[in-house]
C-alpha cells in the first residue's frame, strides 16, 4: 500500500512540475496558516444587487472559532471587488492585498477557542461568465417579459467571487448561514434554506431573507433574482419547493413530477435526503443548472435528457430529466460529502454521475442501467488523470464524471453480491454524511468494508490514463490471461465466458492459465459491460 501510494504522489510532483502555477493559485488552493488558524462557524450575508448596472454592495459577517492563537487571518475575494472596510468590535481592521487574498491584522491576538465575529463590507461589479455553469460568474438576463433574471455560478473558479468567504472547501460554516439579498421591487431573490421573510426597504428595493441550518460548501451559496412563481409540495415529510418564471408554471408541474420518484430512489440507496432542515428547492436559470444545496439550479428548458439529447447514445438518457436528477444527485454526493480538495472533485462527479445509473435501475430495471452507464463510456477521453493537482486549486480531467462512475459500476461487479453493494453505498453515504474528505478516506471505507484491497484499483482508475488492459493468449488449448496496467501489483477480479459458462477469475499482472479447453478466442467474452476494461487479444 506505501509503495502505490508513493507512486501515486511521483506521478503528482511529475505532473506539477509539467506546470505552471501562479501564487494567485496557491494563495487561492492552499492551506497557509492564516487559513488553518481559525474554523468558520457562520455566515450572515447581507447585501443589495443592482441588475442594470450588475453592481452588488453589502457586507459578510464572518463568525469564527480561533484554532490557535490568531493575529491574523485569510479572507478571500477577487481583486476586481472593492474592501469597503473590516469592523472588528467596532474598529476598522488593518488589512493588505494579495491578489484575491485579503490577509486582515487583529490589533491583538484572539486567544485559541475564542469565537469572534468581523464585519466585512465590500461592493463591486462582479465577473460575468461567459458561458455558465463551465465558467464561474454572474448571469445577467433577461426572461420573456423582459424583466431581469440573475444567477451566480461558480464551482471551480471560487465563491470568492462574489462575496468575501474563506474560500476553501475544508472549511465550511459549522452552524449554516443567511442570505439576505435586497433586489428592485417587483423582483424575488431566492437562495438556499429556509425562506425566513421579506421586507420593502423603501427605496425601491425589496430584501428576501433565506437561513441555512446545515454546513453549506462556499460555492453552493447563491442567489437567484426573477420575477418568480412559487410552487409547493411535499413527499415524504419533505417540503419541496418550486421557483419558476412566472410563465413556466404549469411546465414546471408536469415536468417536476420526476422529483418524487427521484427522491424515493436516491433515498432508498443513499439514505434520508441530507438536509431535511433545509427543504429541498428547484430554481429555474438562465444557466443549465448546479447543484446549489437545497436550491438546486434548473436551466433544463422543461425537457428530457440534456436538454433534450441524450449523452449517452442509448435513447436511455431521453427517458428522464438529465439536469433534475444530476444536480438532485449532488446532495448526497458534493454537498453532504464534500471533497477536501478541488484536485478530488472526483468525489463529487463520479459518485453523483453513478446517481444517474442508480436512478435508470430504480425505474427501468438492471439490463437498462448497464446499457445506460456502458453508453457513457464514449465520453471518456483518457488523457489526463481524474485527480487533479493538489493544493494550486486545480481540478482533474473532465473523465472525473463518466469514468469515475464506470469504475463504481466495476467495483459493484467486482464484490458481485448487490445487497453488499448497495449496503457498501448506503452506509458510505452515512458514514461520511455532512463532512469534508479525501480520496484516502474513500479507499480506506471501500477496502474495510469489502474486506479487499482495491487500492491498486482506485489508482488505476483514478491516478493514472489508461483503464486496465486484460490480454488474452491461446496458449496450446487453453486460455491464458493478465492485466496490463500502469499500476503496479495490480489485481482484479474481472467475469469471463469461456464456450458460454460464466466465470470470475482473479487476474493480476502475471500470466495465469484457466484449465478450460478452447479452440480459439472466440470462444471467451469479456463482460466489459460490468467491468470497465479494454480487451486486447494477442
Amino acid at each position: 500500500m506505501k509503495k502505490t501510494l508513493l507512486f501515486g504522489l511521483m506521478l503528482f510532483s511529475l505532473a506539477a512540475s509539467a506546470q505552471k502555477f501562479t501564487r494567485r493559485d496557491s494563495l487561492q488552493g492552499g492551506l497557509r496558516p492564516e487559513r488553518t488558524n481559525y474554523d468558520v462557524q457562520r455566515y450572515d450575508l447581507n447585501i443589495t444587487v443592482d441588475p442594470d448596472k450588475r453592481y452588488i454592495f453589502g457586507y459578510n459577517d464572518i463568525t469564527f472559532k480561533a484554532v490557535s492563537d490568531v493575529s491574523k487571518i485569510q479572507v478571500d475575494l477577487f481583486d476586481n471587488m472593492k474592501v469597503d472596510s473590516i469592523v472588528y468590535n467596532k474598529t476598522k481592521l488593518a488589512y493588505k492585498r494579495d491578489n484575491d487574498a485579503v490577509f486582515i491584522t487583529f490589533p491583538k491576538a484572539i486567544s485559541k477557542g475564542s469565537e469572534e465575529k468581523i464585519r466585512f463590507y465590500y461592493s463591486g461589479n462582479p465577473k460575468v461568465a461567459k458561458n455558465a455553469p463551465w465558467d464561474g460568474g454572474f448571469t445577467f438576463a433577461k426572461d420573456g417579459n423582459g424583466k431581469p433574471w440573475v444567477g451566480v455560478a461558480v464551482q471551480g473558479t471560487g465563491a470568492s467571487l462574489w462575496f468575501p468567504v474563506k474560500d476553501h472547501q475544508t472549511d465550511e460554516p459549522d452552524h449554516g448561514a443567511s442570505i439576505k439579498v435586497a433586489v428592485p421591487n417587483g423582483l424575488m431573490n431566492v437562495s438556499n434554506g429556509r425562506f425566513i421573510g421579506n421586507e420593502d426597504l423603501k427605496n425601491g428595493y425589496t430584501r428576501w431573507d433565506w437561513e441555512v441550518k446545515n454546513p453549506i460548501n462556499n460555492y453552493d451559496i447563491t442567489l437567484n433574482i426573477a420575477d418568480y412563481a412559487h410552487i409547493h409540495d411535499t413527499s415524504n415529510g419533505l417540503d419541496l419547493d418550486y421557483y419558476v418564471l412566472t410563465y413556466n408554471e404549469k411546465k414546471a408541474l408536469r415536468q417536476f413530477a420526476e422529483v418524487k420518484p427521484m427522491l424515493e430512489c436516491f433515498e432508498s440507496k443513499f439514505g434520508k435526503y441530507p438536509f431535511y432542515e433545509d427543504g429541498y428547492k428547484l430554481v429555474e436559470t438562465s444557466y443549465l443548472g448546479m447543484e446549489h444545496q437545497s436550491a438546486v439550479a434548473y436551466g433544463n428548458k422543461y425537457r428530457k435528457g440534456y436538454l433534450g439529447m441524450d449523452m449517452t447514445g442509448t435513447g436511455i438518457g431521453q427517458e428522464f430529466d438529465y439536469i433534475i436528477v444530476h444536480e438532485s444527485g449532488h446532495e448526497w454526493f458534493g454537498n453532504s460529502i464534500t471533497s477536501k480538495d478541488i484536485a478530488d472533485m472526483w468525489i463529487h462527479e463520479g459518485f453523483t454521475t453513478y446517481s444517474e445509473t442508480v436512478y435508470v435501475e430504480c425505474r427501468f430495471g438492471y439490463d437498462k442501467a448497464m446499457q445506460y452507464i456502458n453508453g457513457q463510456s464514449n465520453n471518456v477521453e483518457n488523457r489526463k488523470p481524474v485527480i487533479g493537482i493538489f493544493g494550486v486549486n486545480k481540478e482533474g480531467s473532465g473523465d472525473m464524471y463518466y469514468k469515475g462512475a464506470l469504475m463504481l459500476n466495476t467495483l459493484r461487479h467486482i464484490v458481485n453480491d448487490d445487497a453488499k453493494w448497495w449496503k457498501l453505498i448506503l452506509d458510505y453515504s452515512n458514514a461520511y454524511k455532512k463532512q469534508v474528505i479525501d480520496t484516502e478516506t474513500v479507499v480506506a471505507f471501500f477496502n474495510k468494508q469489502t474486506s479487499m484491497e482495491l487500492t491498486p484499483i482506485f489508482n488505476q482508475y483514478l491516478r493514472h490514463t489508461t483503464i486496465p488492459v486484460l490480454q488474452l493468449k491461446l496458449d496450446g488449448k487453453n486460455l491464458s490471461y493478465r492485466f496490463q496496467t500502469d499500476e503496479p501489483n495490480f489485481e482484479m477480479p474481472v467475469e469471463i465466458t469461456i464456450n458460454g459458462k460464466p466465470i470470475h477469475v482473479k487476474a493480476t499482472n502475471k500470466w495465469q492459465k484457466d484449465k478450460a479447453t478452447i479452440k480459439s478466442l472466440d470462444d471467451v467474452k469479456v463482460a466489459t459491460n460490468k467491468f470497465y476494461v479494454k480487451v486486447e487479444n494477442l
